[in-house]
């Protein structure tokens, strides 16, 4: 995998939020205003990303944010073909809740 540095901007309230995978610390975070103020931790297993736990800053709870990162992990999980584990009830949850995801559930 390669950083994805700079992608996913988008507005969220008036506030630039900034969602990005860095392979280096590996993880995806997403940044409100340049503040990272989540993280989802990844780790590869052969065709499988396996994540294990995602934060949110509790000060920043309530407004989606987290949402928003799963999204963009699962998402950039897809464009590269992998599959997902999520080791992390957040986003098993996430996933039960919007079914477009299942299909990248590993089976194995």
């Amino acid at each position: 995998m390669t950083a994805r540095e700079g992608e996913g901007v988008t507005p969220h309230g008036g506030d630039e939020v900034t969602v990005s995978r860095n392979d280096d610390a590996q993880r995806y975070e997403i940044r409100l205003e340049g503040r990272r103020v989540g993280l989802a931790d990844f780790f590869r297993r052969a065709d499988v990303v396996v994540i294990p736990h995602t934060e949110t800053s509790p000060e920043f709870g309530g407004r989606g944010l987290a949402s928003k990162l799963v999204r963009y992990c699962l998402d950039d999980i897809r464009a590269q073909g992998l599959r997902v584990e999520p080791a992390c009830p957040f986003v098993a949850a996430y996933i039960r809740k919007h079914p477009e995801y299942a299909d990248l559930l590993d089976r194995s």
